[in-house]
């Protein structure tokens, strides 16, 4: 299930993008939901993360650039699309790392484009996930959700987008095996999801949440490489 939002503050907009999002997403036959905020603090009341975001920039009160920096702040990961007339405004979107953006007038096959690549984009993010026995009980966490394992004693911390924290009897060796391209083991006690960097420096990597990990002076050259490289293959 993808879980899209669409928020600008003009009625008539707000009705055509989700009609012109539904229909694209018909086409993809893919299972959604579609929900319409009239502005950027009714969509941050809602809570919850969305897999998809259609955001109008110019906007009375908070605009979707000053909405979008916030979701960012709490860890959301959705994928942001900006709708807009202002078209130098875009280059400020890589600071909220946007996925792309639309300008208005819609144009129909750029529309389609573009959300046929962001469905994509959501299908191979959210491929993986791993099973976590602790004791009796078992749970499954996708890959997706976790922002980095860190392991202390005997015991694997995962700790996720959501602020949740699962910890279970586990090597970090035996972690890193089972997850993808997308994690990287920056420190020998520290294994982290490469979608949720946000920047690296002095011996620290910064995490979208606000949360900084160390990363080894001997791996900073490779985790670099590591985090250009998972860039263009989010971003094809």
């Amino acid at each position: 299930m993808i879980t899209c939002a669409v928020c600008d503050d003009e009625p008539r907009m707000l009705e055509a993008l989700t009609a012109r999002l539904t229909a694209a997403l018909e086409e993809q036959r893919v299972p959604f939901r579609v929900e319409g905020f009239s502005s950027g603090a009714a969509l941050l009341e809602r809570g919850g993360d969305f897999d998809l975001l259609l955001l109008d920039i110019r906007m009375e009160g908070m605009d979707g650039m000053e909405t979008a920096r916030r979701l960012r702040r709490r860890g959301d990961r959705g994928l942001v699309i900006f709708v807009t007339v202002l078209g130098e405004l875009v280059f400020d979107a890589f600071a909220v790392e946007a996925f792309d953006y639309l300008l208005k007038p819609l144009d129909g096959d750029r529309f389609r484009r573009v959300i046929d690549r962001a469905v994509r984009a959501l299908e191979r993010r959210d491929n993986g996930r791993i099973l976590v026995q602790r004791g009796t009980v078992r749970r499954i966490v996708p890959l997706a959700d976790i922002t980095y394992g860190e392991v202390l004693g005997r015991k694997v911390y995962l700790h996720l987008r959501s602020g949740g924290l699962v910890d279970y009897y586990e090597k970090l060796e035996n972690l890193e095996r089972q997850v993808d391209g997308r994690f990287f083991r920056c420190h020998r006690s520290y294994l982290v999801n490469l979608d949720f960097v946000l920047g690296c420096g002095g011996g620290r990597v910064t995490l979208s949440q606000g949360a900084e990990i160390p990363v080894s002076r001997l791996r900073e050259r490779d985790f670099t490489q590591a985090l250009l490289l998972r860039m263009r293959e989010r971003d094809p």
